[in-house]
């Protein structure tokens, strides 16, 4: 079986290497310890420019919640434009209303305004109220699949809801278990919950090549390090089906 791995990628060299390692689709993020917001301009055209795998940028943005002010959803809007006309493959997003449900109207509009790009709904899945009702309001207004660890913090931990969700599912959308997918699980994951695609971030750091440390923020780890995917680490993702 062929199956398809998403890595979400947070600067330029780990996009590249997702890429080099063969990365099925790529998710472009800004912010990843926030849970992943709208990237910049320039990183997405460079993206854009340099790669012909399908990529999907996030359309978030800020962190925190996925219910959002009239003014933020502009905002969003405006995003998935500028991707729907920079030629991306699609979008990746969600909306929640303040009950838990999910904002029909609303990703019903941009499902609408991204055509012909695909729209996957994101983790907003894993904080509604009811998932199964949450599953067919997302079906019913047309995105292509729901990237969900089972409202667990991760996916090996949520299986048992993935298996659910997949089987209501039917092949009408696309359930994609993300969070925790690593190279030690993703095998048996496939085979507990019937899954085919899978996202992982891979996310591991690399030091900083400044050779100026400032006394002051030695301690600050985050300061002198840079979020790295290795090129070898997606190919481990895909030889662990083997």
């Amino acid at each position: 079986m062929n199956y398809i791995i998403e890595i979400a990628t947070s600067n330029y060299a780990s996009t590249a290497a997702a890429v080099a390692g063969g990365a099925s689709r790529i998710e472009l993020c800004a912010a990843l310890s926030e849970g992943g917001i709208t990237p910049s301009f320039g990183y997405l055209k460079k993206c854009r420019k340099d790669f012909t795998v399908p990529l999907f940028p996030i359309i978030r943005p800020r962190g925190g919640d996925f219910s959002y002010t009239d003014e933020e959803f502009e905002i969003i809007k405006q995003d998935v434009i500028f991707c729907r006309e920079t030629n991306f493959e699609g979008i990746v997003t969600g909306f929640l209303a303040t009950d838990g449900s999910i904002d029909k109207e609303r990703i019903l509009t941009i499902v609408e305004l991204a055509y012909p790009m695909e729209v996957t709904f994101h983790r907003a899945f894993d904080r509604c109220k009811n998932p199964f009702e949450a599953l067919e309001d997302i079906i019913s207004v047309g995105c292509k699949r729901i990237l969900t660890s089972g409202q667990k913090p991760t996916a090996p931990e949520g299986a048992d809801l993935i298996q659910q969700l997949i089987g209501q599912a039917e092949d009408r959308i696309v359930i994609m278990p993300g969070s925790g997918v690593r190279k030690e699980n993703i095998a048996i994951l496939a085979r507990t919950t019937g899954a085919k695609e899978f996202h992982s971030s891979l996310s591991s750091t690399t030091k900083s090549n400044m050779r100026f440390i400032h006394p002051d923020f030695e301690n600050e780890a985050g300061d002198y390090s840079i979020n790295t995917v290795w090129a070898e680490e997606v190919q481990l993702l895909f030889n662990a089906f083997l």
